[in-house]
């Protein structure tokens, strides 16, 4: 007669001994319910590759806001050609105000060289325009933290109080719709991330709480021979950090085959290459959040599953 699958002794004493018990146990249930945990490991597995794809079409999101956001740019405008000294002394006084990061001059002949390339195959229109007409500008590029509407407004209120500035301008409207944008796709992202982690939850944990339901009467016997609630939680525990594991590292690799394939084939049906729009994989920090996420789950789902069998 055949004996079923030996259990693993409980060989060492002290913490060691036991958690290499509770290893041995953890590894052998998996061996012992293949396809339960192939299936536990699957649902994970996509719950987390959903979430990932989500990350990355906000990560890249952000970034093109990111891009997007440097064209917000305040122009300050001169009546009159500036000396080098001149422009030097305006320099020091704009870099001084909070938020300046670069400032570009243009002068007179700069502006109707950009004024005649924007009227390209009209050209006669400018015919006897002189470029002493046109004012000489300041272009100034703001730091992130202050492109948004507030700190764009502060920035202008500072530059109006410097004398022998004439004009300023900085597209309020243009920049008061982007930040809009800007704010309610956050909005968005945020509200749609909330609900995906609920459900990711709620299915994960009914996932574990029918492989749990599947040995239900295992746990039952080593509770009734007088087995410790630790002692009957640990392997079913460690059981469930190694399934969100092994989820995560999959729905990781997933992602990426999806990612790359993406790159490579999408230029066929789309207007833009991917490959060379600065299309960005999940930076390092996701991956490992990602990582902690799955480990997380296997976790959190084991615990609240056991909790209908073993009163804690």
């Amino acid at each position: 007669m055949s004996l079923p699958n030996k259990r693993p002794n409980l060989a060492g004493e002290g913490f060691g001994g036991r958690m290499g018990y509770f290893f041995s146990r953890a590894l052998t249930n998996v061996r012992q319910n293949i396809f339960v945990n192939v299936v536990t490991v699957g649902t994970i597995t996509l719950a987390l590759l959903i979430v990932s794809l989500f990350l990355l079409v906000f990560v890249n999101l952000e970034n093109a806001a990111e891009n997007w956001s440097e064209r917000v740019q305040v122009t300050v405008y001169f009546d009159h050609e500036l000396a080098v000294q001149e422009q030097a002394v305006l320099r020091g006084r704009i870099m001084a105000i909070p938020g300046a990061a670069r400032i570009g001059y243009v002068s007179r002949d700069e502006a109707l060289k950009r004024f005649t390339a924007r009227l390209r195959g009209q050209e006669t229109l400018l015919e006897g325009v002189r470029s002493d007409i046109l004012p000489t500008s300041f272009e100034i590029s703001l730091k992130r933290p202050h492109r948004d509407t507030q700190g764009v407004e502060a920035f202008v209120a500072s530059l109006k109080r410097i004398p022998g500035i004439t004009e300023v301008q900085y597209g309020e409207e243009w920049v008061r719709r982007f930040n809009t944008f800007l704010n309610f796709m956050r909005l968005v992202g945020a509200l749609l991330g909330v609900f995906l982690v609920i459900a990711v939850m709620f299915i994960v944990s009914n996932t574990i709480k029918l492989t749990i339901y599947s040995r239900r009467d295992e746990l039952e016997v080593m509770a009734l021979v007088g087995a410790t609630r630790f002692f009957i939680k640990a392997p079913f525990l460690i059981e469930g950090i190694m399934q969100g594991a092994g989820g995560a590292m999959i729905a990781v690799g997933l992602l990426w085959g999806l990612y790359e394939g993406f790159l490579h084939n999408a230029g066929s049906f789309l207007t833009f290459n991917p490959a060379t729009s600065g299309l960005a994989f999940l930076p390092l920090e996701y991956i490992y959040g990602i990582a902690v996420a799955g480990v997380l789950l296997g976790l959190i789902g084991s615990l609240t599953s056991l909790k209908r069998f073993i009163t804690v």
